[in-house]
């Protein structure tokens, strides 16, 4: 929903600034004010939903991926490797194996819905993208939890309080 939401706000602000006559219509002013709020709405009540989503999740005891995007792009690797090796059995085969027939999916000419027909040929591209995305991110989020987790404890580093002065 937050992308979503995104996405219909920069559709509002480039039809602000760039679109001079009539939308079905309707004047090009209101059109892009009205896609700036409601973008701006769903935008917000997807990241309400995140929240909750995530407080249920934790108060389930349910693992919750850590990391930001950069953090997880970084632990991609080393995911891979262990999955392959079989030192990190909480990612199915299957999965791997579901990321690659996407890869595929996105680089073959062949589509369910051709490329040809405008705005609804990119779609399944865009769903697949998306999943992809969502799933990799969500697959390192959780690795690194699990990294964290078997790291021993460190002392916070800074000053410590000593006895002699």
């Amino acid at each position: 929903m937050v992308y979503f939401g995104g996405l219909l706000g920069v559709i509002g602000l480039l039809t602000l600034l760039f679109r001079d006559g009539d939308v079905v219509g309707l004047p090009a002013v209101a059109v892009g004010i009205g896609l700036l709020v409601i973008g701006a709405g769903v935008g917000a009540l997807g990241v309400v939903r995140r929240r909750v989503v995530r407080r249920r999740k934790i108060a389930n005891g349910e693992p919750v991926p850590v990391g930001n995007v950069i953090e997880r792009a970084q632990a991609l690797p080393r995911l891979l490797r262990d999955v392959r090796r079989g030192a990190y059995a909480d990612l199915p085969k299957s999965r791997t194996f579901l990321w690659l027939l996407a890869l595929v999916y996105l680089v073959s000419p062949i589509d369910i819905l051709p490329d040809l027909l405008p705005v609804i040929g990119v779609t399944d591209d865009a769903g697949v993208v998306v999943w992809l995305l969502t799933s990799v991110s969500t697959a390192a989020g959780l690795y690194l939890r699990k990294e964290r987790e078997q790291l021993p404890h460190q002392p916070p580093t800074g000053r410590r309080a000593t006895d002699g002065g």
